[in-house]
């Protein structure tokens, strides 16, 4: 991509800093859900006791969670969700991060800010007293390695305009957008107001479609947003056919090309296809030995591509390096690289 220096732009389609405007003091800001994995290894016989199915995830409101939570011996906390992830990942790879969401200034929130800062990404949301506790997943692991997960939202998903950190998002030059949390009428318009603020200064406004479901449930509001706001649109095959109710990949993609500069769909096995109004560049996935658990692929997936996007690399060579990355995740267990990206990437 151009030099940000010499880049002019405050509207959908470009990047880098306008004339006049400040060097971005980060490559990615993120807003998203802020949850707390607490994973933690139980008999069998834990599931039945607690009313759980195997290998189920069910969203469960607060009595629920912490009776779930105070249930369990041993757990590991970690931070979690799905655009903290895509952020931690541009820091494996090196780059500048930052993050916005909303924790409690209880235990889990504080392991939340604590999370994010050990790995050298700015955390803006913590050490605020809320009235709502931080969200959390809870993720059982029985003998047989399967994961039974129970998410909370908590305060995560009441973020709201007045959460928003607008002179972090100034500094981003790329502002990356978690579709989960595109649930609330508040974030809703939080995601405008900081599209908004990143195209005043002349930044790259970007969306993760995150899942099927949220698609279906929001699809007229996410193509306005795509059409109005979204300079640079992740999503998988399958998003993508239901954000444009599509009988086939190729009719998705033609109708995508009308609406956003640019977008990187990820196909699984079939590795991705970068789209622009000009061309289609497919980029073939980077193979594993064996795939271990896929959660978190198209998180860092997204790390890779916005990394290699801020640092100069052509749309094939981001394509890659989001391959790199999701390869490395998909080949144990958990959502975040358990390498430094950095060291895998390669000359960019």
């Amino acid at each position: 991509m151009p030099e940000s220096s010499s880049e002019s732009s405050s509207s959908p389609g470009g990047s880098g800093v306008s004339v006049g405007a400040r060097a971005p003091r980060y490559d990615v800001v993120g807003i998203g859900n802020a949850l707390v994995d607490v994973i933690a290894h139980a008999t069998d016989d834990f599931l039945p006791r607690h009313d759980l199915v195997k290998g189920s995830m069910t969203l469960i409101e607060t009595e629920r969670a912490v009776e779930l939570y105070a249930s369990l011996t041993g757990a590991v906390e970690m931070s979690g969700g799905s655009a903290a992830n895509t952020i931690v990942g541009v820091a494996s790879f090196g780059g500048a991060a930052a993050y916005i969401g909303k924790v409690d200034d209880d235990d889990l929130g504080q392991v939340f800010g604590h999370d994010m800062r050990a790995v050298g990404v700015g955390f803006v949301g913590g050490g605020v007293p809320q009235e709502t506790p931080t969200g959390r997943c809870i993720i059982v692991v029985t003998p047989d390695a399967e994961r039974t997960m129970n998410t909370y939202l908590g305060v995560s998903s009441t973020l709201g305009v007045g959460d928003l950190d607008e002179s972090v998002i100034a500094d981003g030059q790329i502002l990356y957008m978690e579709g989960y949390l595109f649930d609330r009428d508040d974030a809703k318009e939080a995601f405008r107001r900081a599209a908004a603020v990143a195209h005043e200064h002349g930044r790259t406004v970007s969306l993760t479609l995150s899942d099927s479901f949220c698609v279906d449930r929001h699809r007229e509001d996410f193509r306005s947003l795509v059409a109005d706001s979204v300079d640079l649109l992740f999503g998988n095959e399958d998003e993508l056919l239901s954000l444009y109710e599509a009988p086939t990949f190729d009719e998705a993609v033609e109708a995508l090309r009308s609406e956003c500069s640019l977008a990187a769909i990820t196909r699984g096995a079939n590795g991705c296809v970068i789209v622009t109004p000009e061309e289609l560049i497919p980029v073939p996935a980077v193979q594993v030995v064996k795939v271990v658990d896929t959660t978190g692929a198209g998180d860092l997936f997204a790390a890779g591509f916005m990394y290699g996007r801020t640092h100069g690399a052509d749309l094939a060579e981001c394509g890659r390096l989001g391959s790199i990355a999701a390869a490395e995740v998909i080949s144990h267990v958990g959502p975040r690289p358990l390498v430094e990206l950095s060291t895998l990437r390669g000359d960019v």
